[in-house]
């Protein structure tokens, strides 16, 4: 009996890591297919389009997919997802949306509530011929450089937009949130536009840094969102990066260190402001 009870318990984690490879790598199948089919179209919709219309179809597009996406995951029973909470921010106006990164999803997970949200995006993405053209088209900004980044947010704004910006500057590395990085509040200051702080809360460390795709959490994977404090613009970036980072330290149950949460990024915003 015990070895039957032994063997009954292997085959059922067997078929369980089974499905997990089937549903990922079908899930990753399915999304690489979606962008590049998409980006395809938009190539041609660029051409066609005038700017204001395709960025508008472009961002309805994309975030019609990306919510297509995740129902296709959770409708396997491998992930669940509750974003009920980013609905309430579709029709708020122009707000610059500041989450926790988590995990790759994060993105996905935002603009899949939010049609009119426009993202950051590093060069090598908005160059990548699966997600380029979708990409250009819906307007996403590219994070390169200081300076065009931040002007280019700060008119994006000014159109009605929301501004997607993970305030890490990359996927959490140090559990749960790692410090700070000012361009959310210099793109604050200089638009007017509050920040809004968005809570991710899992706790599958699916796809985070370093995450290797061969792997197989286990299932399901769980996701939940929930809106955090609104921090109006302040022209002292320590200051509004420090109740920033407190109310994500308290929410997310963490205890940030007291010096510059910016790093060495931090003092070369401040200096620069006058060159915006």
């Amino acid at each position: 009996m015990l070895l039957q009870g032994f063997a009954a318990q292997m085959i059922r984690t067997g078929l369980r890591t089974v499905y997990g490879y089937l549903v990922i790598y079908s899930g990753l199948l399915v999304f690489g297919l979606m962008c590049l089919i998409w980006s395809a179209v938009a190539a041609l919709l660029s051409y066609l389009l005038s700017e204001e219309r395709g960025r508008v179809l472009g961002r309805w597009v994309t975030s019609f997919g990306f919510r297509c996406y995740l129902w296709f995951l959770a409708a396997t029973g491998a992930f669940r997802f509750d974003l009920r909470a980013l609905d309430a921010l579709r029709e708020a106006g122009p707000l610059i949306i500041a989450p926790n990164h988590p995990s790759l999803l994060d993105a996905v997970m935002v603009v899949s509530r939010l049609p009119n949200a426009v993202c950051m995006m590093k060069s090598d993405l908005i160059n990548n011929p699966i997600y380029g053209a979708s990409a250009r088209l819906a307007g996403y900004i590219r994070n390169d450089d200081l300076i065009g980044w931040v002007t280019l947010a700060v008119e994006d704004l000014g159109t009605g937009s929301q501004l997607l910006l993970f305030p890490e500057g990359t996927r959490t590395t140090r559990a749960p949130i790692n410090r700070l990085k000012g361009g959310a509040a210099l793109v604050s200051k200089r638009s007017g536009i509050p920040i809004q702080t968005v809570f991710i809360e899992t706790p599958s460390p699916f796809l985070s840094k370093g995450w290797p795709l061969h792997r197989i959490p286990p299932l399901p994977v769980c996701y939940r969102v929930r809106l955090g404090g609104r921090f109006l613009p302040k022209d002292n970036l320590r200051e509004t990066i420090a109740e920033m980072e407190a109310s994500f330290a308290s929410e997310l149950g963490c205890r940030v260190g007291s010096d510059a949460a910016a790093g060495d990024t931090l003092p070369q915003l401040q200096n620069r402001l006058d060159e915006l």
